[in-house]
């Protein structure tokens, strides 16, 4: 654990909730989200991350400055995943492109709180409990074999539990209203389809928070780190989407990188764990080694996707 002043949380709170707020404010009016704005979005919050690394290097080291980026690193690279669900609920749904980025901002805020919640809890118990990394291991071993086997956990958007449970409490019209939540019919407020996609987003995002949460476990057991290199991993999510919607099938090996990253840091939970319980002498994998294999493996796999088109079927 490192020694994290309480200005540097404070630090972390206020660029996160101005960054929210700026970003609100620059989208308040619904309209379609092109490439250009997306990619001045996504540097910026990826300039924004790095910046906060430095931070962390400048202040707590070069050991937590480490942990910091290959865990942010490791989040970015995951959540290309939930790119793809994204599309799959925007698609059922049939939400237009204007409204999109209004549900993935209210979705962010979600997972900001949800991992916030499973990162603590899962800090707690590898503290605690050590043995358990055998266990996360274990879970990110089956998530390379159903990715290897084309057997990746469908998503229903339309019965996934959130949905049903809103369904359950709160009468949901058919018809959009801009991009208002909740509307009134007949003296009585109903909700919109919107806010059924903002449930199901938030149900996805639970889904992957199953692989997330161990992986980015492997890099620190630090709250500070993994939380905050989360955080800034899950606000560029929205820029990234609106960038690379519509190209996110040209990269056809990026599952294949992304499991051979899963297995990479199941192997590196293994031996952290077996260092712990068994022995000093069993070797850790250090972050740097880790950082550079995720690059490694993401600009191979990249790379690849570009020089080996999908054939056509």
């Amino acid at each position: 654990m490192f020694d994290v002043p309480f200005w540097l949380w404070a630090v972390f709170a206020a660029t996160v909730v101005i960054s929210l707020v700026i970003d609100l404010v620059a989208h308040r009016g619904a309209h379609v989200i092109g490439f250009r704005e997306a990619a001045a979005w996504s540097g910026l919050w990826v300039g924004l991350a790095l910046i906060f690394g430095g931070v962390v290097f400048l202040v707590l080291g070069g050991t937590a400055g480490a942990e910091y980026t290959t865990a942010w690193l490791l989040e970015k690279s995951l959540s290309v995943d939930n790119l793809f669900v994204f599309a799959l609920i925007f698609a059922y749904f049939k939400v237009p492109r204007a409204y999109q980025h209004r549900v993935l901002f209210f979705g962010v805020i979600g997972a900001l709180v949800f991992r916030g919640l499973f990162l603590a809890a899962g800090v707690a118990v590898v503290s605690r409990f050590t043995a358990v990394l055998f266990v996360f291991a274990a879970i990110l071993f089956y998530s390379v074999y159903k990715i290897l086997k084309g057997e990746e956990e469908s998503f229903d958007p339309g019965r996934s539990f959130a949905v049903r449970l809103l369904r359950r409490f709160v009468p949901v019209r058919d018809e959009y209203a801009g991009q208002r939540f909740f509307v009134k019919e007949a003296g009585k407020r109903v909700a919109t389809p919107l806010l059924a996609v903002v449930a199901a987003i938030e149900a996805a995002d639970l889904i992957f928070a199953v692989d997330s949460v161990p992986a980015v476990l492997a890099v620190s057991d630090d709250t500070f780190i993994v939380y905050t290199s989360n955080a800034f991993a899950i606000l560029g999510l929205r820029a990234l989407y609106f960038m690379l919607s519509g190209l996110l099938d040209r990269f056809h090996y990026l599952s294949t990188g992304l499991a051979v990253i899963l297995g990479f840091i199941a192997v590196k939970l293994i031996l952290q764990a077996s260092h712990k319980l068994i022995s000093p002498a069993v070797p850790e994998i250090p972050s740097p080694v880790s950082l550079a294999v995720i690059v490694v493996v993401l600009a191979v796999s990249v790379i690849m996707s570009l020089r080996r088109p999908r054939s056509p079927s």
